[in-house]
């Protein structure tokens, strides 16, 4: 006898459907998957026959044949095993259902029969709504994130035997419902402020201003200066997530099995902050199977590297392409895909290897041949693609010292989604454009247009200090994104001075 069932799997950060085909035949006993199936796959004949019989079923003793289709698609993890289990008991009459067409089925078996939550459910769910299904059965721990698939009803299941009585008698489990406003605001909570941070004025504007126009930052100072306190509350400043984006976010996380515990939806910018040990397919993604990488679980939010030049060159190197596309492209002999990668960079870095380099305090021991070495770590083609560079002096004691709080998280966000509101007001007839940092040439000759006196400065500037044509487009936009912050239409003089404060770490001043 043969049943079909409805499973979905996941490539890339995208899922699609896959038929499970069970045939019961009268042949000598074996269990036989096809379809491309990974180790994972292959393995839950043995989860499938043992959940079956502790749930006091039948497994049949005849040949059994799992077909997963389309088979020409290679079929990784353990959430087919529902599905499987469900086709088989199907396949010998002890479930009395003849059409699973409506439901999508994913769950991973223990030996008891009790499930457990797999990756990938977010994606899963919204393809599943996309096909028309109109139920979607999932793990318990899986139908809170699952369920932000708005019109799409999820049902929440604990066991094989708990699935059967749902298929047979479905009136018994009511369709689990979550609320997207609740989940936002119960998600949007930081547990670090800004009001932590003594001193640092003007490392926190720059920082403003970055956020404002999703400018990538570089900061450079001494140890114990605040480079990574500043950094890790850098996303508390940054504009609220919208819907879209915190899908988006979601699927990524999800897929690659970060999404927290319990977790419905992610509200949050990320902060992503690898070690410097990480290699080239852990920052972009890769294996055979590709999975996202750091730049990606960053999208949408902030990836900071700490200790900067201790990072391999060529990781280093590899960032350069979702610095300007947004995205990372992994091509492999049986696919190619593309992951989204439009994070904010926010590196940190001592100006020496002692770290003491022009300190009022601390005497360096670091010879210029070796001050000349450390920094050349960092290319000029990737120092070009960072907007903003923040000295970050150390922090004297009246400051540290003082009981004078800083100004809150809040209050700054205030002022930074208020300018992205007129940077999307701006680009709203540009596709793909939600801010100043994301211009190219051409939009910045169309959006930033400067009057003879701020022309005047901005070629002294870039006479003097050796810019590249990449770096006078940056001040342009890091100029427009000032000019936001203060509500003007037109750049003026002041703000591009400003701007231009933010590339003296440019090669030929760091010498």
């Amino acid at each position: 006898m043969l049943a079909k069932v409805i499973s979905s799997a996941v490539m890339g950060i995208d899922a699609y459907l896959v038929e499970v085909e069970a045939d019961i035949s009268p042949q000598l006993p074996s269990f036989v998957t096809v379809g491309l199936p990974e180790g994972a796959v292959r393995e839950a004949r043995e989860r499938v026959q043992a959940a079956i019989k502790n749930s006091d079923f039948l497994f049949p003793n005849k040949k059994v044949t799992i077909n997963l289709a389309p088979a020409d698609i290679r079929k990784e993890g353990s959430a087919f095993d529902l599905p499987i289990a469900v086709g088989i008991m199907a396949a010998t009459g002890q479930i009395l259902r003849d059409d699973f067409s409506e439901y999508v089925l994913v769950g991973e078996l223990s030996l008891d029969g009790s499930l457990k939550p797999v990756h990938g459910v977010l994606p899963m769910a919204l393809k599943a709504l996309a096909a028309g299904k109109t139920g979607f059965i999932v793990p318990k721990q899986n139908a809170r994130e699952a369920a932000i698939a708005q019109g799409l009803n999820v049902y929440a299941v604990g066991s094989l035997s708990e699935t059967v009585s749902f298929l047979e008698n479905g009136d018994k489990v009511e369709p689990y419902e979550v609320n997207i406003d609740e989940v936002f605001s119960e998600a949007r909570t930081y547990p670090v402020d800004f009001t932590d941070v003594k001193g640092q004025q003007l490392s926190k504007r720059a920082l403003e201003v970055a956020a404002a126009g999703g400018h990538n930052v570089i900061m450079v100072g001494p140890p114990g200066s605040g480079k990574t306190m500043l950094a890790r509350r850098f996303p508390t400043i940054l504009p609220d997530m919208t819907l879209e984006e915190a899908l988006e976010t979601t699927k990524i996380h999800s897929v690659s099995g970060n999404l927290p515990r319990g977790a419905a939806l992610i509200a949050n910018r990320p902060f992503r902050s690898p070690h410097h040990t990480i290699s080239n397919a852990g920052l972009v993604g890769g294996g055979t199977s590709p999975r996202p990488g750091e730049v990606s679980l960053a999208h949408h939010g902030v990836l900071f590297l700490d200790e900067l030049p201790e990072f391999n060159k060529d990781v280093l190197e590899v960032l350069r392409q979702p610095i300007e596309d947004g995205e990372v492209t992994i091509a492999r002999a049986i696919l190619t895909l593309t992951f989204p990668a439009r994070f904010m960079l926010v590196g940190a870095m001592n100006p020496c290897p002692c770290g003491f380099f022009s300190s009022q305090t601390h005497e360096c021991q670091c010879s210029q041949q070796a001050i000349t070495k450390y920094r050349s770590r960092i290319s000029g083609p990737l120092l070009d693609r960072i907007d903003i560079h923040i000295e970050v002096p150390a922090v004297n004691f009246k400051e540290l010292s003082s009981d004078e709080a800083g100004e809150p998280s809040v209050a700054i966000r205030k002022r930074v989604n208020s300018a992205r509101q007129r940077q999307t007001e701006r680009f709203a007839g540009e596709k793909g454009m939600h801010c100043n940092a994301h211009m190219e040439s051409k939009h910045v000759r169309r959006y930033c247009p400067i009057g003879h006196e701020s022309l005047d400065l901005l070629r002294r500037a870039i006479t003097k200090l050796g810019l590249s044509a990449r770096a006078y487009d940056r001040i342009l936009k890091v100029s427009r994104t000032i000019a936001d912050l203060e509500g003007t239409m037109d750049i003026h003089p002041q703000h591009i001075a400003e701007a231009i404060q933010y590339r003296n770490l440019d090669r030929n001043l760091w010498m």
